[in-house]
């Protein structure tokens, strides 16, 4: 059986940009966006800063290509967790799990892609922000059909989608490698609390 952190690490970065992207996201995530310099982001990706412009024309399109893939990983290992076989009960446990974590495993890029999108352009931030809407209906659909059954028993869906999304956000905020439980142990605890959200019957 395919574990949390097997299902995750099939879902990566491009190669071809993985090294850029995770010198970025180290550097915006202890540094800030305005706190990094492209000359930065080159020097951790052992390269010139000359390098790094023939693949991104600016610092802000490294930090939208950035936001823009790290969700669309996000969607898919959460698409794949939403298996339409299981019960929504299950589904929901699954996404939970496997969106804690994500977070857990990737807290450095998720740190980045929930606090620096304010430096993107207009353009950018819409693009990026419909993903992650798109990542919470996958949520709010499993909550409506639980409910729609009978299985659940929130009045607010769109609250509960928002409280169980909440849980697995968070984990990227205090999460650190080798904290006490590890992500899978966190992924079960979430997986628990969504249940109690949503008033799994």
């Amino acid at each position: 059986m395919l574990t949390l952190a097997g299902l995750i690490e099939r879902h990566r970065f491009p190669d071809g940009y993985r090294r850029m992207f995770l010198a970025a996201v180290g550097a915006f995530s202890e540094r800030g966006f305005h706190g990094t310099t492209t000359r930065e982001i080159a020097s951790r990706a052992g390269m010139s800063p000359a390098a790094l412009y023939v693949h991104f024309g600016s610092k802000e399109e490294v930090l939208y290509r950035i936001a823009s893939s790290a969700l669309d990983l996000t969607l898919e290992v959460v698409s794949e967790a939403a298996d339409p076989a299981l019960p929504p009960s299950g589904r929901l446990q699954s996404v939970v799990r496997v969106l804690t974590a994500w977070h857990a495993y990737h807290s450095a890029t998720a740190r980045v892609v929930l606090h620096q999108l304010d430096a993107l352009t207009p353009e950018h931030l819409t693009e990026v922000a419909a993903k992650q809407r798109e990542v919470t209906r996958v949520v709010r659909r499993i909550i409506a059909e639980g409910v729609s059954t009978g299985e659940f028993a929130a009045a607010d869906i769109a609250g509960a989608a928002t409280a169980t999304l909440s849980l697995c956000l968070d984990v990227a905020r205090w999460y650190r490698p080798g904290d006490r439980r590890t992500p899978e142990e966190i992924s079960a605890l979430n997986a628990d609390a969504a249940l109690r959200i949503v008033g799994a019957r």
